[in-house]
């Protein structure tokens, strides 16, 4: 379950396109955005593959953002780490 008020606290490059991103909560997260990143068309999505222009993040109002919110995700989805990341499904 997701807190009603939640903010992003703090924001640590660790390598390459991976955050470790803290929560108001006490809940951390770590998110490899390079799948998203390296399979999206758009140019504004593209440009972010430059990994300078990647680590330029900031938290604003409680969210992670880039350029003025030019590049943002719903806070649940960072929260869970959901439509995000590439997962894996196992096929029976």
């Amino acid at each position: 379950m997701i807190p009603t008020e939640l903010a992003i606290t703090n924001v640590k490059h660790l390598s390459n396109y991976k955050l470790l991103i803290s929560f108001s909560d006490g809940h951390q997260q770590l998110i490899n955005f390079e799948h998203f990143l390296f399979n999206h068309q758009h140019p504004d999505i593209k440009k972010y593959q430059d990994i300078n222009l990647f680590k330029n993040y900031s938290i604003t109002d409680g969210d992670l953002e880039w350029n003025n919110y030019e590049l943002c995700f719903p806070i649940a989805d960072i929260y869970l780490n959901q439509h995000i990341e590439h997962k894996k499904t196992n096929v029976a």
